[in-house]
């Protein structure tokens, strides 16, 4: 069965309006968050849909990204927050608790493209484990200081790293019968 065509061009209804979409307002903040490895320029790629739609160049956001991450946090991985306001772009760092107990660790900073499987072996301090919580601690999920270095432990375990010579697992054990040790309230 074959359908007739009509002879008349279709035509839209007499009711239909073009909507633009409302500009933007120069006042409004905007904030995008991106993972990045640190002094690495991200990929135009990765960054175009995310500020692409706000009217910025995803090339300069990217120069903006490795100013605030080459020197403190060179190779690491680390979310930055984008905070935009006006089609202008300042970058904050975020870091992750992973690569705050690696960047403790102090060690040389590698090429990721060269060195695969890294194994972080060293060993931090408790004080950097309170430190590191200290900094984490608005973004933790725990009721008291004492689980977020919990956390911190955690991810100490994670990583591959120790505690003092100690297995951060150990550690925990310790700090739950109350042989460990002193945990600051705050």
């Amino acid at each position: 069965m074959v359908a007739e065509t009509e002879d008349k061009p279709r035509s839209l209804p007499s009711t239909f309006v073009v909507v633009m979409p409302p500009k933007m307002d120069p006042n409004e903040i905007k904030y995008v968050y991106v993972r990045v490895t640190g002094g690495e320029v991200p990929g135009a790629s990765s960054l175009a849909p995310k500020v692409g739609p706000l009217g910025m160049s995803p090339k300069k956001v990217g120069d903006d990204i490795v100013k605030a991450t080459a020197a403190e946090w060179k190779g690491l991985r680390v979310t930055c927050k984008l905070i935009v306001q006006n089609r202008q772009a300042k970058v904050e760092v975020v870091p992750s608790a992973a690569s705050l107990v690696i960047k403790a660790l102090k060690e040389p900073p590698r090429d990721r493209k060269k060195v695969k499987n890294i194994v972080h072996s060293g060993s931090i301090s408790f004080d950097d484990v309170i430190r590191i919580a200290r900094i984490m601690r608005p973004r933790s999920l725990s009721k008291k200081f004492e689980g977020t270095i919990f956390e911190i432990l955690g991810t100490a375990q994670s990583v591959g790293c120790k505690v003092d010579g100690e297995d951060p697992h150990d550690l925990i054990e310790q700090i739950k019968d109350g042989a460990g040790p002193e945990v600051p309230d705050e």
